[in-house]
């Protein structure tokens, strides 16, 4: 079977990763004299990047972060006082394996906005599901006239995910010890949530 052929093939067997690099991993089993198991090996690792970054790309749209922040791009110069040892604590993801909730309080423009959807964007790539909604979103899912018809799709949808960020809580007073807004006390949580605040004026 020709190359053109077996890559046609590939990506009818759904393998497109595998079939995007076959002519240069030849290449390079050829000019380097690798064995029939270390190009093979190659190949299936290069199908399993490709499949891990297109996990990695759904995820993070249906995230539905407004604009993609990472932690590698935070200025940590523009507030010194962000304590960096315990955000990255919080990058490891055990606050969500715990089911245990972040509260980022602090006045507007000190980059809680930013580390919050970081931290959920490295959430993502340890594999767990992330919805993003500031409390605009929260409201209008909601309210909206459709929703009142399907609520217990709206709820699902809020419920879905193992880490729920929710931003712009603004000066309002937070709501009682349940993890997160208007459900019932007798609710079974097993995701964690994580709430900006903006702190009030001093």
């Amino acid at each position: 079977m020709s190359i053109p052929n077996l890559e046609t093939t590939l990506k009818q067997l759904r393998l497109s990763g595998l079939a995007g690099t076959l002519s240069l991993r030849l290449q390079e089993a050829a000019a380097n004299r690798l064995s029939h198991e270390e190009f093979l090996e190659n190949l299936i690792q290069d199908e399993i990047n490709v499949r891990k970054e297109r996990l990695l790309s759904r995820r993070t749209k249906a995230a539905d972060f407004h604009r993609l922040r990472t932690l590698e791009d935070f200025d940590w110069r523009f507030n010194p006082n962000i304590p960096r040892k315990q955000i990255y604590d919080l990058a490891a993801g055990q606050f969500i394996r715990q089911a245990t909730d972040v509260l980022f309080i602090g006045p507007p423009g000190v980059g809680k906005t930013h580390l919050a959807q970081a931290l959920g964007y490295e959430a993502i790539r340890l594999n767990f599901q992330v919805l993003y909604r500031s409390i605009f979103d929260l409201v209008r899912d909601f309210l909206k006239d459709e929703a009142f018809n399907q609520q217990d799709r709206v709820l699902r949808r809020y419920l879905k995910p193992d880490l729920l960020i929710i931003d712009d809580m603004g000066l309002k007073a937070l709501w009682d010890s349940r993890p997160c807004p208007n459900t019932p006390a007798n609710t079974s949580w097993k995701w964690s949530c994580a709430v900006t605040r903006t702190a009030p004026p001093s």
